[in-house]
C-alpha cells in the first residue's frame, strides 16, 4: 500500500525562511532511514505559495489566482510517499517525521487501481 505523508507549511516557510539546522538534519535522517528500509518512493518539499497559483475552471471560464494564499494552515509544505505493508507502518514513519519537524503531519492512503474494483470497500464510510 502506498501512503502520502504530508507536512504543512507555516508562517516561516511561507516567508521563505529556511528550516532550522535541527529540523533539516532530523528530516534528512528520517528520509535516509525510509530509503534504507526500502519503503521510500519519493520525498519533495514545495516552494512557498507566493510562487504558486490556484486554477479554477467553471462554465468553461478559467480563473487563475496567484499566490500567496492567506490560510497557511491549509498549505502543503512537502510530501513523502512510501510503500508499506499497513496503515500502522505508515503512521510509525509519520510519527518520526512529525517528531523531526516538531509539528503535526497528515497520513493519507494513495488510491490504487484495485480500489475501483466492484467489491472494493475503500470509499465506503
Amino acid at each position: 500500500m502506498r501512503y502520502m505523508i504530508i507536512n504543512k507549511a507555516d508562517g516561516e516557510s511561507e516567508a521563505g525562511v529556511m528550516a532550522s539546522q535541527q529540523v533539516v538534519v532530523g528530516v534528512g535522517k528520517v528520509i535516509d532511514d525510509l530509503s534504507k528500509a526500502g519503503v521510500l518512493l519519493f520525498a519533495e518539499g514545495v516552494h512557498r505559495s507566493s510562487l504558486g497559483a490556484r486554477v479554477k475552471v467553471a462554465g468553461g471560464k478559467r480563473t487563475v489566482t496567484d499566490g500567496p494564499f492567506a490560510e497557511t494552515k491549509e498549505l502543503i509544505g512537502g510530501v513523502i510517499v512510501v510503500e508499506v505493508r499497513s496503515r500502522d507502518e505508515a503512521i510509525e514513519w509519520a510519527a518520526r517525521l512529525a517528531e523531526a519537524l516538531g509539528d503535526e503531519v497528515e497520513v493519507r492512503r494513495v488510491v490504487e487501481e484495485a480500489d475501483f474494483a466492484p467489491d472494493a470497500d475503500v470509499f465506503q464510510s
